[in-house]
């Protein structure tokens, strides 16, 4: 079994999701939406690092099954960051003035929620390649072709 932090990255239409909301505002020049208070705290991992780990994973398990048939692992950059630090990171990659919409009417949120990638790294000598802002730039890299 495998879990990830909350996945961000290009083609992601659910634009309720803070990564794809967030960008699509702000190149519509509209303020991006908060629904919280901007500070729930999460984990983020770009869908390139999910999909490798998850392919790093069955190349292990064909490697050396007894070491990891049967485990649970977890998948995450192990960075938490509040939702209104995303969106600030966001903002600024786009070079964009515009303040969030703090809502603050996010109901039945869990305040903070992360993983821990621990065993991932020491069972399958794993780690994401891309840091949170790489992921980023080329998240945002997308929509803006997708936009265009």
């Amino acid at each position: 079994m495998t879990r990830c932090g909350n996945l961000f990255g290009g083609g992601d239409q659910n634009w309720n999701r803070i990564v794809p909301g967030t960008i699509r505002s702000i190149i519509r020049g509209e303020r991006p939406t908060i629904r919280s208070d901007g500070q729930f705290v999460r984990d983020y991992i770009y869908v390139r690092d999910a999909a490798g780990a998850i392919m790093h994973l069955v190349e292990r398990m064909a490697i050396d099954p007894d070491k990891v048939v049967g485990e649970c692992f977890n998948f995450s950059n192990e960075i938490q960051l509040t939702v209104m630090d995303l969106v600030s990171m966001i903002l600024g990659i786009m070079e964009c003035p515009l303040l969030p919409d703090i809502r603050n009417d996010a109901v039945n949120e869990i305040r903070h929620q992360y993983l821990s990638a621990e065993k991932a790294r020491r069972l399958l000598e794993w780690s994401p390649r891309y840091t949170l802002e790489q992921g980023l730039h080329e998240t945002v890299a997308w929509y803006r072709q997708y936009f265009s």
